[in-house]
């Protein structure tokens, strides 16, 4: 007769999960089992369902995407909420990435992390997921630099120099405050326009 702790060993060695690798996460897209609308990321290997966007999230994405043409122009390519594929099995979607200039845009070349300048996510409900789950798989993947507008707080996180759990250098700035992407250090933007703080939804 099998004791408690057996039967618990048993239990854990027969139930496994099922990770899917970012090609099969696309085919299942491809085949309609994920739908656009549906707003998944895949992280480690499991789908996660993110929340709806709200207002005051769109406004912000829309006007960074703005400002990011208006500033910088041909000196980059902006990718606005499409997937960044970390490794084969993590692939987050960010509100905006940032990448090197290529005047093929990537037609013959896959992006990948190298290729990012930097990364903007606009958070909300989302705040926790950004913070706890996304910002150690971007910092393990290299990304050189990711902004977390934290809606509720009503500042700008600025994390840089990425290490293999986390980012050694953290700024949190408020909306009377500017900010400079450490690649384009001869550009600034005001906190205030990039959070949106004048949304009155």
């Amino acid at each position: 007769m099998l004791s408690n702790k057996d039967k618990e060993t048993r239990v854990e060695t027969e139930v496994k999960k099922r990770l899917f690798t970012a090609e099969e996460y696309h085919r299942m897209g491809e085949a309609g089992i994920l739908r656009p609308h549906d707003r998944t990321e895949l992280i480690d290997g499991e789908i996660v369902q993110l929340t709806p966007i709200g207002y005051r999230h769109e406004l912000c994405v829309s006007r960074i995407t703005a400002l990011l043409i208006q500033t910088l122009g041909n000196r980059m390519v902006l990718s606005p909420q499409c997937a960044l594929r970390l490794n084969d099995w993590t692939e987050p979607e960010p509100d905006i990435v940032v990448y090197k200039p290529r005047s093929d845009f990537y037609a013959k070349k896959r992006k990948g992390p190298s290729d990012v300048l930097f990364v903007i996510e606009v958070s909300d409900s989302t705040l926790q997921h950004d913070q706890k789950i996304k910002l150690p798989r971007y910092a393990k993947a290299g990304i050189p630099e990711v902004w977390i507008e934290d809606l509720q707080h009503n500042v700008l996180n600025v994390y840089r120099n990425p290490g293999a759990r986390t980012y050694a250098t953290v700024l949190t700035l408020s909306p009377e405050n500017t900010v400079s992407p450490f690649a384009f250090p001869d550009v600034s933007f005001s906190i205030n326009e990039l959070l949106g703080t004048d949304c009155e939804f």
